[in-house]
């Protein structure tokens, strides 16, 4: 007899908190600064430039001045930058968590940090023990390599930590430093749509099988054969390269909404008690893929359309930012949260109130 699946243990999101850093810059700079650091490339620069109109976003957040952009050297300065600035944002990040969640730095039993464009030996988790008096003893785990599926695979992850000790609570913190990883040296196609997506921002709350509200009730992951050339990183002299490609949108159209349903059958969840959709908005074109996929109007996607607009792709952070606008606006019933990632890959959680 084959037996149903059932679904386990919620763990609730006790609070969720988003800061980004403190440079604001226009979409019409970086498209100046694009026209700059292509110079040398003008027809490829003028053929690519409709990316920064196309892209949806007015503005973007960075831990660094525009003039950085221009001046960048190698892997010292940034992992410099990338520790200073990530340390900062995840101790803001942390302290609101547990104000919301009206709880001390003592009351946490563990940390789990995410991110992908910057690295830190000690780890972030660790270095923000120095700034925050959590218990010596918690339990820490660094996540890196996830890219923009770091938000959901990483609530996925630390919900999975709190069901296994129930009554724990964790403290789940992601960062990613986009900004940090443009390389001035690098004229390819992808460097150019980069500089008219990408953003700085972190996001985090608190997880716990003990509370109420918002339930991380189901989660999963699908990773497709023969497609590891589709995103990710090149490790280049100076820093990271930036890999992705244009067929992210025709994949995301044909593939990812098959990917949704198995998981949701294995979870025994019907697709049709999906209420909400909260997906990473990678950019225009693939919210316009994600809509044709699951068959959504253009009202379904419009927070995600928003956050792209005044944040830009922040990679892992970025669908929390959407989760927590939507939990503002008063979301309620089965929501599916999906983000797509290095691999390629697609993480999926299911959320109910």
């Amino acid at each position: 007899m084959v037996s149903t699946p059932s679904i386990p243990t919620p763990a609730y999101i006790l609070s969720l908190a988003t800061a980004v850093p403190k440079y604001v810059i226009e979409q019409s700079e970086f498209e100046g600064l694009g026209r700059t650091i292509f110079k040398d490339r003008p027809s490829t620069f003028a053929r690519l430039s409709k990316a920064y109109e196309n892209a949806g976003i007015i503005r973007r957040h960075s831990c660094v001045p525009i003039e950085w952009y221009t001046t960048a050297t190698g892997w010292k300065n940034r992992t410099e930058l990338f520790v200073e600035n990530a340390t900062t944002l995840l101790h803001d990040i942390a302290m609101q968590a547990l104000h919301d969640a009206k709880l001390s730095p003592a009351d946490i039993d563990g940390i789990v940090t995410v991110s992908s464009t910057g690295l830190s030996v000690p780890s972030l988790d660790a270095l923000l023990m120095e700034k925050i008096p959590f218990r010596r003893n918690v339990e820490r785990l660094p996540i890196f390599g996830l890219g923009c599926a770091g938000g959901v695979l990483g609530l996925n992850r630390v919900a999975a930590l709190a069901r296994a000790t129930p009554g724990s609570k964790w403290l789940f913190l992601v960062v990613e430093l986009c900004g940090l990883t443009f390389r001035s040296s690098d004229l390819s196609k992808s460097n150019i749509i980069a500089t008219a997506l990408f953003g700085d921002g972190a996001a985090g709350g608190v997880i716990s099988t003990d509370g109420d509200g918002y339930q991380v009730i189901a989660g999963g992951e699908y990773c497709w054969p023969d497609t590891k050339d589709i995103m990710g990183w090149t490790i280049e002299e100076d820093g990271f390269g930036v890999q992705f490609s244009r067929d992210v949108p025709t994949l995301v159209q044909q593939n990812l909404r098959t990917a949704a349903e198995n998981f949701l059958s294995s979870k025994n969840i019907p697709p049709s008690s999906i209420q909400n959709y909260i997906f990473h908005p990678g950019g225009t074109r693939v919210l316009d893929a994600l809509e044709k996929a699951f068959e959504l109007d253009n009202t379904r996607l419009a927070t995600a359309r928003t956050v792209l607009q005044e944040y830009g792709n922040m990679s892992a952070p970025t669908v929390l930012f959407v989760l927590k606008k939507s939990m503002e606006q008063g979301l309620t019933g089965k929501s599916l949260l999906g983000a797509l990632g290095p691999g390629f890959s697609a993480g999926f959680s299911v959320l109910e109130r």
